[in-house]
């Protein structure tokens, strides 16, 4: 029984891509920066071999490592978790999704605006915190909607939970999901519901995404069509729209995200566990906090050996990141960085595959390890099989 443990860290780059001043990016790099934190560890991602990988000078190498490293370069046109999750599940974006740097134009808003009998409030890209501290109290007052972008493909919809239910916020983010199609197709329709009074609005764990669909097959849809499960956790199956997945769970933190990828070691499945852990991006990278930042990435590298102790023998984990999002540099949105590939196992070799063309590429190992027939944007890692 082969399975595969893939686990994203969401945000987790490691350094600024050729391209980035195309992407409105410069010295950038979000582990080096959370490296430099004093609440920054890494010993058992050290035991990996995280240090061995190209461009990390910052971090020791180790000569001795247990895992197989490497360097993933993005080759979709973008740098959000739409596009860096369906990259690593064997998809290339060749086009940006849109952005609304100017907020979202009238007739969006005008058909928005029938479907919900709801006004809106603000149409403009802002801070998820700083949003509902500037515009909750008038959206108590006269039960507009917040509707707010970023520099990300995404049309998000705050409400405290006392004025809409979190359940009316669902459908009128359908609602949304429906008008935003053709040329303004975004990534995401994001949920927001808050709670509390001004000014210590707080937002919930009620947050839930509506992604568009892949726009051509994944990964996970040639595993499960093979009859094998496709485990998601986190908000995995909201960034595919659900294609693809047999079973889900919905987490409230990394700490949540890392019990349940635990948990299912002990379950009875042939294919991959998909894990979200979105804490380091939500939480700490777009709102500049490194040593926050740090602690999360501890945190994550205390729990592995938890992990990997119980993994079985034809059990792989690889650790990944679908972007950046750099804490410490001059702006508060995602950074055009390569990503770090780190996987381990009985079955996995050593060795330091270099710096490869594409995040496709674990979509395409994947695939290779749980022999499954998948043609896609990326190759196989397969020198890291120690006997497939």
């Amino acid at each position: 029984m082969k399975r595969v443990f893939l686990i994203v860290l969401d945000s987790c780059g490691i350094g600024e891509m050729p391209d980035a001043k195309d992407f409105s990016d410069h010295d950038c790099n979000t582990l080096k920066r959370i490296s430099a934190s004093p609440y920054f560890s890494y010993d058992n991602l050290f035991k990996m071999g995280i240090g061995n990988i190209d461009g990390v000078d910052y971090l020791k190498r180790n000569e001795n490592a247990k895992g197989a490293v490497g360097r993933l370069s993005e080759k979709s046109k973008g740098k959000d978790t739409t596009i860096g999750h369906w990259e690593i599940a064997g998809v290339v974006s060749e086009k940006p999704l849109p952005t609304y740097p100017q907020g979202f134009p009238c007739e969006i808003l005008e058909k928005f605006t029938a479907l919900t009998g709801r006004g809106v409030l603000c149409n403009k890209p802002y801070s998820g915190t700083d949003v509902i501290k500037d515009y909750g109290q008038e959206h108590i007052k006269t039960g507009k909607l917040i509707v707010y972008t970023s520099a990300d493909s995404v049309f998000q919809i705050a409400a405290h939970e006392d004025v809409v239910p979190v359940e009316e916020l669902y459908e009128y983010c359908k609602s949304a999901r429906k008008i935003l199609t053709g040329v303004h197709s975004v990534g995401r329709v994001i949920a927001r519901p808050f709670k509390g009074d001004y000014p210590d609005f707080v937002r919930t764990s009620g947050r839930h995404d509506f992604s568009l669909e892949p726009p051509a097959k994944t990964v996970l849809d040639a595993i499960s069509e093979n009859e094998k499960e496709v485990y998601a956790i986190g908000k995995i199956s909201d960034i595919f729209a659900s294609k693809g997945i047999t079973k889900k769970a919905f987490t409230v933190s990394n700490s949540d995200g890392m019990i349940k990828t635990k948990e299912a070691l002990s379950l009875d499945f042939n294919g991959l566990c998909f894990t979200n852990l979105v804490d380091f991006d939500m939480k700490y990278g777009h709102r500049q906090d490194i040593d926050g930042y740090a602690k999360a990435f501890s945190e994550f590298d205390k729990w592995l050996p938890s992990f990997t102790e119980n993994m079985k023998k034809d059990d792989i984990l690889i650790i990944t990141a679908d972007h950046g999002c750099d804490p410490g540099d001059d702006h508060t949105n995602h950074t055009r960085e390569y990503t770090p590939f780190v996987a381990f196992g009985k079955n996995i070799k050593p060795l330091n595959i270099g710096t490869r063309n594409t995040f496709a590429d674990i979509g395409a190992t994947v695939a290779y390890y749980l022999d499954v027939d998948y043609k896609c944007d990326g190759e196989p890692v397969t020198e890291i099989f120690g006997g497939k």
